[in-house]
């Protein structure tokens, strides 16, 4: 990888891949800033209605606005961003948002209520991955036209069908599927009535401050300016290369083929630790890292077997050896920054009682399984600090390395038997992971719910209820109540491994800076990066 360059270069005349080899000497282009970063998880691509990963997330929140985002300076607020102000009914069913004036598509052309309508129509009627976020509230492809609508050039309205907690409807509208996309852009692609989802898989129609230019799987991520955009970028061009390998970045940050260094291990940020060549931004992020243990298989749909597994692990060893000031352990599915998260961590390596708990089950001699997991740092590494910690119970794990969308899709279809994953909230409300991890209200394929407790076969009826009850409750420290209660339950009965909680530590090149890092992927900023 490190052999050819992947930096596209843009000019009046178009579009030029070239691929060349960079000597240590070779500077990243002044027009350009060049970052590595893992981005092979990409399965739904760059539309709003379908990304649902890290890296398109990430490109999102660069190329589109939504009504309204958390405020930077204090994540459990929120502030407007498309909406100049908005209020919500006495009866708490009405949302209605004033648009802001002047703000202007990529095209040119001004971003109307419409526009904002349509993005959140699409989204239901579309019913792509991240749709349940919008179909939870009772929306539906028959209703949606009815009860989300421009009432005017700027003012849209949104009625509930039922009342819902209104931080946790307003916190779901900052989500990446709340993204506005140019209504007459996007239907001016549709194919086979789509609504444009096959074009915006590979091209933007948003009012942020880039425009996609470009993108190949698993190799690079091109955005420029969009000329309209009412930030300018202070440089005009984003290349994300993919580099899988932390030492790979590293030596590519070394030769001055990149600027910017997003996913570095431990080991690569001790080495250049106080060098004042390459200066770090570092921020806590809600990213998880768990264990899925799918309840199609027998052994884990016996509540001694989940138990013996968590108390297998040395969590404390992975986080002090493998991911020192990158992860740290965290045993809660809320993580900790998110408003009713718990600290609570009752797992450690406890090799005699995870075997008693084995035995209990039946399985004295233990079981053997498949544990897929990402392939590359630190989660290889991890995989075979836990297969050691496995061994020692009598529990043998076959690990199945693989692309990051591999291990995703294979989740995602049901297929794995034990896997390694990361996970980070869609919206800053309790809401998100609690439902993510804990409902699971229809557990046949043919489920509108297909998100993590579905794909791991989890069904708890009780579980399902508490996560329905707190998304209605009003009060917030009742709401916090429950979620406690419910993290605690979890921790005893379900199928997940909470293992750790990142950090994001990313490295800039001397003279390079103003990346933005966000608590979640969408949140992350590029526009004000400069470059010496």
């Amino acid at each position: 990888m490190l052999s050819r360059r992947t930096l596209l270069a843009v000019s009046a005349s178009g579009l030029a891949v070239p691929a060349l080899f960079r000597s240590a000497e070779a500077a990243t282009p002044k027009n350009a800033v060049v970052m590595a970063k893992a981005i092979d998880d990409i399965v739904g691509a760059f539309d709003p209605a379908q990304s649902y990963e890290f890296a398109n997330n990430e490109a999102c929140g660069n190329l589109y606005r939504k009504l309204i985002v958390p405020d930077p300076a204090d994540t459990s607020k929120l502030v407007g961003d498309l909406a100049e102000k908005w209020d919500v009914s006495k009866d708490g069913l009405v949302f209605t948002f004033q648009i802001r004036r002047g703000v202007l598509f990529d095209s040119g052309k001004p971003l109307t209520a419409e526009d904002v309508a349509f993005s959140l129509q699409r989204v239901v009627k579309l019913n792509l991955t991240p749709g349940f976020i919008l179909t939870q509230f009772g929306w539906n492809a028959d209703n949606v036209e009815k009860m989300i609508r421009a009432t005017g050039d700027s003012t849209v309205e949104l009625t509930l069908p039922a009342v819902q907690a209104t931080t946790f409807v307003l916190y779901c509208l900052s989500a990446t599927c709340g993204c506005v996309v140019e209504k007459a852009t996007v239907l001016a692609h549709q194919t086979n009535n789509d609504l444009g989802n096959a074009w915006l898989k590979t091209h933007s129609a948003g009012a942020g401050p880039y425009r996609l230019v470009d993108w190949q799987a698993s190799d690079h991520i091109i955005l420029e300016t969009n000329p309209h955009a009412a930030v300018k970028p202070r440089v005009p061009r984003v290349v994300i290369r993919h580099v899988a390998e932390p030492a790979a970045q590293l030596l590519a940050l070394k030769k001055g083929d990149i600027d910017v260094a997003r996913d570095l291990s431990a080991d690569q940020l001790k080495t250049i630790a106080g060098d004042a060549n390459y200066p770090p931004t570092r921020m806590g992020q809600l990213t998880s890292m768990y264990i899925s243990l799918n309840m199609a298989v027998a052994e884990f749909k016996k509540p001694e077997v989940l138990q013996a597994l968590k108390y297998a692990i040395d969590y404390e060893a992975i986080a002090k050896n493998i991911t020192p000031g990158l992860w740290f352990v965290w045993q809660s599915f809320l993580p900790k920054g998110v408003p009713g998260a718990i600290g609570d961590a009752p797992f450690r390596k406890d090799v005699a009682k995870a075997k008693a708990l084995l035995a209990q089950a039946g399985l004295p001699d233990g079981f053997t399984v498949t544990f897929d997991h990402f392939a590359r740092s630190p989660f290889s590494e991890i995989a075979q600090a836990i297969q050691a910690d496995m061994a020692a119970i009598g529990v043998k794990l076959n690990l199945q390395a693989g692309e990051q969308k591999q291990v995703i899709s294979k989740m995602r279809a049901r297929q794995h038997q034990m896997a390694m994953n990361t996970w980070f909230p869609d919206y800053l409300d309790a809401n998100s992971n609690a439902q993510a991890f804990c409902a699971n209200p229809d557990d046949s394929d043919a489920s509108k719910l297909r998100i993590l407790a579905w794909r791991t076969h989890f069904f708890d009826q009780a579980m399902t209820t508490a996560v329905d009850d707190a998304a209605k409750e009003l009060d917030p420290a009742k709401r916090n109540a429950i979620y406690a209660k419910m993290q605690r339950d979890f921790q005893q009965r379900a199928p997940f491994i909470m293992l750790l909680q990142n950090f994001e530590v990313d490295v800039a090149r001397k003279g390079v800076a103003g990346l933005s890092i966000g608590v979640l992927p969408d949140y992350t900023r590029y526009a004000q990066i400069v470059k010496a």
